[in-house]
């Protein structure tokens, strides 16, 4: 019960498990339904740009943060640190409970691009084979993830390349377009895209397991983010030239479409390929960083205790990695795609809204990226559509509950 991790990633692995997260949520989930918000494809821009810069804030206080703090939990482990044990524990169970709604999603992608009729058992199949893979170790998973990372960029260049040099692709798209969806229009499509942008925090969690965490881990984030942000300029870009951000935001596989929208037949099942394998490195380095903070809250008796065991030979939180497999294979089963997504993106803006208000208490360096931060987080998360808010502010509500419950029950007994 008392086994530390094993410390066996460098920057690159770190890296590429960061980009393992953001590249296959955005480009193939996210980009649709933010066009659809946006409206047009200036605002779907300005959305990119604003969920870039709110994630570029977190991720400066997440770097001060991780540098300061290098254990596994993230955020959960700032917010108890600098906050209080309460802030802590919020932002693990938002953290938990959103990234398990982002598992599902990734998993509900891969069923919906290799086989739309029987989406929901290949997504509990993919979670099944993926939770396996962690079992055997972090090394392993970063192996793979790194496989699948050169692949998925290849598909997302050969895509933007093909789309933009197509006689289809038209330039006036990116800056032409009707009313839009007004600000409240580009708010909920950053929202939306700031799900794609959120896979740096998974280098955060993995801070017992990376070579000299202090130099490793801010070298990391920003690197990740910076080549996620550019792979997704590139690609809108691409997309939205050749079908106009109407089209895309009606489009349920947008990269394929602006394949056959460019002419180019024979890129299809090539994204089509490349769509699931993206949405599998993110459900792998998902089920990575949700496990690692459950490990976390078991250690302090916020989950249960059994979840904190460590396998003495692959040295991995093996009870945590099973019981969050378990719990991403009954909602994948289950829940919508983009009920999931928007289920997510809540719950991850209010957990970089404690980690942005841990870093303020760091000093007054760096203060005004944080005030950024924080406020970007709470206004994206309150932009979302309705029913994403009032299901993610229910399940927030029902955990801080239950922290009362145990906290006045502690009481009792002393």
């Amino acid at each position: 019960m008392t086994h530390e991790l094993r410390r066996s990633l460098g920057v690159f692995d770190a890296v590429v498990i960061g980009l393992g997260s953001m590249v296959g949520a955005g480009v193939f989930v996210a980009l649709a339904p933010a066009g659809a918000a946006a409206g047009t494809g200036p605002l779907l821009l300005l959305a990119l740009g604003l969920a870039a810069v709110v994630a570029y804030c977190n991720a400066t206080a997440s770097a001060r943060l991780a540098a300061r703090y290098p254990e596994s939990g993230g955020t959960y482990v700032y917010g108890r640190e600098r906050l209080g044990p309460f802030w802590g524990y919020l932002a693990g169970w938002a953290f938990v409970v959103g990234k398990s709604a982002s598992c599902a999603a990734m998993a509900l992608t891969v069923g919906a691009y290799l086989w739309p009729e029987q989406a929901h058992a290949v997504a509990v199949a993919a979670v099944v084979c993926l939770t396996a893979v962690n079992y055997g170790g972090v090394q392993k998973s970063a192996w793979l993830t790194r496989v699948i990372v050169a692949g998925v960029l290849a598909v997302l260049a050969a895509v933007a390349v093909a789309s933009l040099a197509s006689p289809s692709a038209d330039p006036g798209r990116l800056v032409s377009g009707g009313p839009g969806g007004g600000a409240g229009g580009v708010l909920q499509a950053a929202g939306l895209l700031f799900f794609a942008f959120a896979g740096y925090a998974r280098i955060a969690t993995l801070g017992e397991e990376v070579r000299d965490p202090a130099r490793t881990i801010p070298r990391a984030i920003p690197l990740a983010l910076g080549i996620a942000l550019a792979v997704y300029l590139a690609v809108a870009c691409a997309v939205v030239s050749v079908l106009g951000v109407a089209e895309l935001g009606r489009a349920t596989a947008p990269l394929a479409e602006a394949a056959r929208a460019a002419g180019v037949e024979g890129l299809v099942p090539v994204v089509t390929a490349g769509a699931a394998v993206a949405a599998l490195g993110s459900l792998l380095a998902l089920i990575l960083g949700v496990s690692r903070t459950t490990l976390a809250m078991a250690r302090d008796g916020h989950l249960p205790r059994t979840l904190a065991a460590v396998h003495p030979r692959f040295r991995i939180p093996h009870h945590a990695e099973l019981a969050v497999g378990a719990v991403v294979a009954v909602v994948a089963a289950t829940a919508d795609l983009r009920g999931a997504i928007g289920f997510s993106s809540f719950g991850v803006l209010v957990y970089y809204a404690v980690a942005n208000a841990s870093a303020w208490t760091l000093g007054s360096r760096g203060r005004a990226l944080t005030a950024v931060g924080l406020a970007g987080c709470l206004v994206l998360a309150f932009a979302l559509p309705l029913s994403s808010v009032v299901a993610g502010s229910a399940v927030l509500a029902a955990g801080a509950a239950a922290y009362a419950v145990r906290a006045r029950a502690g009481r009792g007994r002393s």
